[in-house]
């Protein structure tokens, strides 16, 4: 297991985002990052980032005490994978199986949940790894959060690097070249797209666990195109869009 949390230290109540996720190249990996960076903008948002690697299966089982007694104490719990023909990857989906023991005494009912995943190919049936996480979580009695931007890169202005440029709103998707390293993961609307899921979550749990005051962002498609065209015009992803 690779575990690595960090605690945003505000003076406001506090809020557990666990985001757990499996990657085969890095890719993955690096959505996850982006998620949990969006997350911890999010005042009194305790996040933590913990990978599900093969080492931890064995025969076919994964298990890891440690990651389970986290997932109990965290709100909201943020699932990621590759997709993989059409499916989450074999590893994950052993973590996935080991959740029967919180089923059977429904200790993650009301949690709130996510999900997000990359393949190489544009589309790659990406849909049926979120469907899969969604029926996963719903199975536990969570609570479902999907992805609340406006579409991108759906008209002749539009670029790659737009944010939502894939049209997921189940939960976010990504793409990335097959013949590129974990460095080319993505894109920048992608990476922007997991940092305002991850913030997404982190807020709504605040709302959830802690009756936080949360004002709904709603922005037009002019305003998101708007901000989509603001990110083609910096090399790097600015936290400032963040929420945006």
């Amino acid at each position: 297991m690779t575990f690595h949390d960090v605690e945003r230290e505000q003076d406001v109540p506090a809020v557990t985002v666990t985001v757990v996720y499996h990657s085969v190249h890095g890719h993955t990996r690096v959505l996850a990052e982006h998620l949990a960076g969006g997350a911890r903008m999010v005042p009194g948002a305790r996040v933590h980032l913990v990978e599900i690697r093969p080492e931890d299966v064995t025969a076919g089982r994964w298990h890891d005490e440690e990651v389970l007694a986290l997932l109990e104490r965290s709100d909201a719990i943020v699932f990621g994978s590759p997709t993989l023909m059409g499916s989450v990857s074999a590893v994950f989906k052993a973590f996935l199986e080991a959740a029967f023991t919180p089923f059977t005494t429904q200790a993650w009912k009301d949690k709130l949940a996510g999900g997000f995943t990359n393949s190489a190919s544009q589309s790659g049936d990406k849909l049926l790894v979120l469907e899969q996480l969604a029926v996963f979580a719903a199975q536990l009695g969570m609570q479902w959060i999907g992805v609340g931007d406006m579409p991108g890169n759906n008209w002749s202005g539009g670029t790659r690097d737009d944010v939502n440029r894939l049209g997921s709103w189940l939960g976010l998707m990504s793409q990335s070249h097959a013949d590129q390293g974990s460095e080319h993961a993505g894109s920048l609307g992608d990476r922007i797209t997991a940092e305002r899921y991850g913030e997404r979550i982190a807020m709504l749990a605040q709302r959830w666990v802690n009756a936080v005051p949360y004002d709904t962002p709603r922005m037009s498609e002019h305003d998101a195109r708007a901000l989509s065209a603001s990110l083609r015009r910096t090399d790097d992803a600015p936290a400032a869009a963040i929420g945006a």
